[in-house]
């Protein structure tokens, strides 16, 4: 098992944040990334790592020569912070998994497809988006396996972007995103399947922080006797994000 390890420079803080969903619905997306860009700002002057958690886009696809349009902003953003000398880290999420090499190669910013292991400071941590974990939901991780397969990517780029994209995006309509006001997704107590996982996890190696999106929904909950199960939940209605000092981990809200 790999262990990455980062330090934190005294008075510096690591940000986590997931599940923006960019690019749809247009103009709510707009609005949306421009209040993710201010979120952004706000945060550069103590911020030394940024972890975004999967998600981040609600389509993706990288053709040979294409990239989609849009999320200029955004991007611009994430480009001033990496001058800055604050470090990105970037997971792909269900929605955005076909997101290959155009960050990496153009930003220097390292793609995880899978939930790591990770200590900063003297603090333990298993980050991914958190799709796919956990018991139950056999249809998705079955489509997963499509999704992530070399053919199923190579057949898809093969489809016009226009094509394509716009195929994405219908697709997009039928997503749980769609007509979900705040309050619709609801707390399933102890069969919350990623809370599950982060215990079954905890049995076999302690962590102090399990930090994930993909259930828009924040949550702080114990796992075990001293580590906790932190839940990024997302920036359609919520707007909430995780800060770590070095020793403390806490939820926020962006007003």
């Amino acid at each position: 098992m790999q262990v990455h390890s980062l330090q934190l420079q005294p008075t510096k803080k690591a940000y986590f944040a997931s599940d923006f969903h960019l690019g749809v619905p247009k103009k709510e997306s707009r609005e949306r990334e421009i209040k993710i860009v201010a979120w952004l700002d706000s945060i550069k002057d103590d911020a030394q790592y940024v972890f975004l958690v999967g998600d981040i886009f609600d389509f993706w696809f990288e053709y040979k020569h294409v990239i989609p349009k849009g999320m200029l902003r955004f991007q611009a953003k994430i480009l001033e912070l990496i001058e800055q000398k604050i470090k990105i880290f970037f997971f792909t999420g269900n929605h955005d998994m076909w997101l290959f090499e155009y960050f990496s190669e153009e930003l220097g910013i390292p793609i995880f497809r899978e939930p790591i292991y990770l200590k900063i400071n003297e603090k333990s941590f298993h980050i991914g988006h958190g799709d796919g974990l956990g018991p139950g939901d056999k249809k998705y991780k079955f489509l997963k396996k499509i999704f992530a397969s070399p053919v199923a990517q190579w057949l898809f780029a093969k489809i016009h972007p226009d094509w394509g994209i716009a195929l994405a995006k219908n697709w997009s309509k039928h997503s749980r995103l769609q007509g979900t006001k705040k309050g619709e997704e609801k707390f399933l107590g102890e069969d919350e399947w990623l809370w599950i996982y982060c215990k079954e996890k905890e049995k076999m190696q302690h962590n102090d922080f399990y930090v994930f999106g993909h259930r828009h929904l924040p949550l702080d909950l114990p796992v075990g006797e001293s580590a906790r199960y932190i839940n990024l939940g997302e920036w359609l209605h919520h707007c909430t994000y995780a800060i770590f000092d070095g020793e403390n981990m806490s939820l926020k809200t962006w007003q």
